[in-house]
């Protein structure tokens, strides 16, 4: 099995955060979160590979120092079609199972891919690991890789499970994998990071930063929620 990773430019990254972070402080947390997915995946002795599909420069060096494979995305047109694009590269290459992560869940450990895998039926096949929220999809595996057309997205969780229907698929639903649900998309999800107790680059960047102790500011101000 292969892992399939679309990661977006890093200029135009996590603009959800705005409200919390600056641009400079966006671009440099995707990169230790990025980092952080990558990690994982290339500690995860089950995956065969990992396939990084990106146009941006930093984001192709990252992937470049864990083995990862990187395609050039032709146009930023969004995850769904960056997955399938990466999905059809790896049938062409004779790869008869994916599952997709997202560039975005820090704490994600090697152990977690290896127990989607694990549990991974043979074909026809498709396990799910929804968002925190249970609205998104943080991560799918797929057998054969274009079993279900993806529909990434805030409410994605959803139309999978449609698809997966059409097809009287039964999918593995994973609600056992913390680190992996956590998506970090929202002020609000960067709060639960932090009050999470992982040992990731994404932490300590936001520790070393100053970010970690505004939010503790914040939160602790007379008034606030």
């Amino acid at each position: 099995m292969w892992a399939v990773l679309p990661a977006k430019d890093f200029r135009n990254a996590k603009e959800r955060l705005s409200p919390a972070l600056s641009p400079a402080e966006r671009q440099d947390l995707f990169a230790a979160m990025l980092e952080d997915v990558l990690a994982a995946a290339a500690d995860a002795p089950s995956l065969a590979g990992i396939l990084v599909l990106t146009r941006d420069a930093k984001a192709a060096e990252i992937a470049g120092r864990y083995g990862a494979r990187v395609e050039d995305e032709p146009a930023n047109d969004g995850q769904s079609a960056a997955v399938t694009r990466g999905a059809q590269h790896l049938i062409e290459a004779g790869i008869d199972s994916i599952l997709t992560l997202p560039g975005d869940t820090p704490n994600l450990r090697a152990s977690e891919i290896e127990t989607i895998i694990a549990r991974h039926d043979s074909q026809p096949a498709m396990s799910i690991v929804p968002s925190h929220d249970e609205r998104g999809s943080n991560c799918i595996a797929l057998s054969p890789p274009d079993l279900i057309p993806f529909h990434f997205g805030h409410d994605s969780l959803a139309p999978h499970l449609d698809e997966a229907a059409k097809r009287n698929i039964e999918p593995l639903i994973h609600h056992d994998l913390p680190g992996l649900a956590l998506d970090i998309d929202t002020p609000a999800d960067l709060a639960l990071l932090l009050e999470s107790d992982a040992d990731t680059r994404a932490r300590a960047y936001l520790e070393a930063s100053g970010i970690a102790e505004r939010f503790a500011a914040e939160a602790n101000r007379p008034g606030a929620a």
